[in-house]
């Protein structure tokens, strides 16, 4: 197979759940402790400020490789609001999107006290994007008439929503991305644009007050135009210190879609699998975390992974938080 028809398939694969993505895309942020980024209604869903910052990068060896920068911040106002925003580039060869998110998260706690946890949380947030096709650097000898050689862009909004519930060590979030439908101006026509992905995911922390715990959780994506779904089965493992945590996990994400391709004198079919493991630390208020991904099959543009790091702080944490093993609320 020639290197033009593999990156055809394999753009295929990737294009599932990643760059076709239309606003933040949905990678493994909330498996490195950083659940805002894709559950608006963890906004301010602890006690304090958290702040993360994530850099990634593809395949070094390839220009224009993809890649993606954010930074998010949320805040509990008080006993029943959390406030959150999150700014984003991404970047993938000719096309990259730029813009911002506010929101706005209600949280109804029904425990008396932090000896308990047991919270319903609710978020909604409004995003601005900016998409752009940099038609310069193409080839002028390659005449096409919808190629105008120019900075085509376009602007809209959207808006995510979700809900979560925190029981004790028990948590389960659901969220639908991009839920309004929007027109995007391409060359001056008009491209009716349906990216609504539905999230669901839920998990539980194992061990109670032991110095080690064990969180197995699983996420579920189905991308309502295309009806392509995919499933995330994760494990994370955390060790206590007087000074903070140390921890590690492993991801598999598998999508129920796939692409056929030809290989020599037969048709094969190929879905994405990805596996990611995963380290971290929380020392004091300061977060570390580093994310490989390396995609599975036959079929591969580069024999690179993706690497992804996020950083974050927790300021104005709570002096006696829930006595729960529940760390995207604790800490």
């Amino acid at each position: 197979m020639n290197l033009k028809k593999r990156y055809f398939v394999f753009a295929f694969l990737i294009a599932q759940f990643t760059y076709a993505q239309e606003g933040v895309p949905v990678y493994l942020d909330y498996f490195a402790d950083n659940y805002y980024l894709v559950y608006p209604s963890m906004a301010g869903a602890g006690n304090g400020l958290k702040i993360r910052a994530t850099a990634r990068k593809q395949w070094f060896d390839v220009e224009d490789a993809p890649e993606l920068q954010t930074i998010n911040a949320h805040y509990r106002v008080n006993d029943q609001s959390g406030i959150g925003g999150i700014i984003f580039n991404d970047q993938n060869g000719f096309h990259s999107q730029k813009g911002f998110y506010l929101t706005y998260a209600h949280h109804l706690r029904f425990s008396r006290s932090n000896l308990d946890l047991n919270q319903l949380s609710f978020g909604l947030s409004a995003g601005v994007i900016q998409s752009e096709l940099d038609e310069t650097n193409f080839d002028p000898l390659d005449f096409d008439p919808i190629i105008a050689g120019i900075k085509q862009s376009t602007g809209y909004y959207n808006v995510d929503f979700g809900m979560s519930y925190h029981y004790l060590d028990f948590y389960a979030h659901v969220a639908v991305k991009n839920a309004l439908f929007r027109n995007r101006n391409i060359n001056g026509e008009f491209e009716s644009n349906n990216q609504r992905n539905y999230l669901f995911s839920m998990g539980y922390v194992f061990g109670g007050s032991s110095l080690w715990n064990f969180e197995p959780s699983v996420l579920f994506q189905l991308r309502e135009f295309t009806t392509e779904k995919a499933i995330d089965a994760n494990l994370k493992a955390y060790r206590k210190f007087d000074w903070g945590r140390l921890w590690g996990g492993l991801s598999y994400r598998s999508s129920f879609n796939g692409a056929e391709f030809i290989n020599g004198n037969q048709i094969d079919n190929q879905r994405l699998n990805w596996v990611s493991p995963i380290v971290g630390i929380n020392y004091n208020s300061f977060m570390f975390a580093y994310t490989y991904t390396n995609q599975l099959g036959n079929l591969k543009f580069d024999n690179g992974g993706f690497h992804q790091i996020t950083i974050g702080f927790d300021l104005f944490k709570a002096k006696e938080p829930y006595d729960c093993n529940c760390p995207a609320v604790n800490y």
